[in-house]
């Protein structure tokens, strides 16, 4: 699938923090239908997250690539990607997608734990 848009972006320690312990007691990949429709949902990798439209067949519109962690040994900094854009309107997608990952993930791991 061609990328409309590619560009830098930072994944905040926590969330990135939390993806790390999801792949460590959790089967990946999970699959989340994001709210309020049931068009979209966020299928998370082992070294990838994209958002996709349901009702196109899973086209993407979203993903965070590229992951720098490579030495990392600061758990409280962000960690830079890159985020490619499939659709125009994608942007409009990404504050409240990574609200969500961090709700699902939360809530999966708390019930892993049970």
């Amino acid at each position: 699938m061609p990328v409309y848009a590619s560009r830098d972006d930072e994944v905040e320690a926590a969330l990135y923090n939390l993806w790390r312990r999801a792949k460590l007691h959790l089967r990946l990949p999970l699959r989340f239908e994001l709210p309020p429709s049931t068009q979209m949902a966020l299928i998370i990798e082992q070294d990838h997250w994209v958002v996709v439209d349901q009702n196109q067949y899973d086209l993407p519109m979203l993903a965070w690539v590229d992951f720098q962690d490579k030495g990392r040994s600061d758990l409280h900094t962000p960690v830079a990607c890159t985020l490619n854009y499939y659709h125009y309107m994608a942007s409009q997608l990404r504050k409240k997608v990574l609200e969500q990952m961090s709700e699902a993930l939360e809530a999966h791991l708390k019930n892993a734990q049970h």
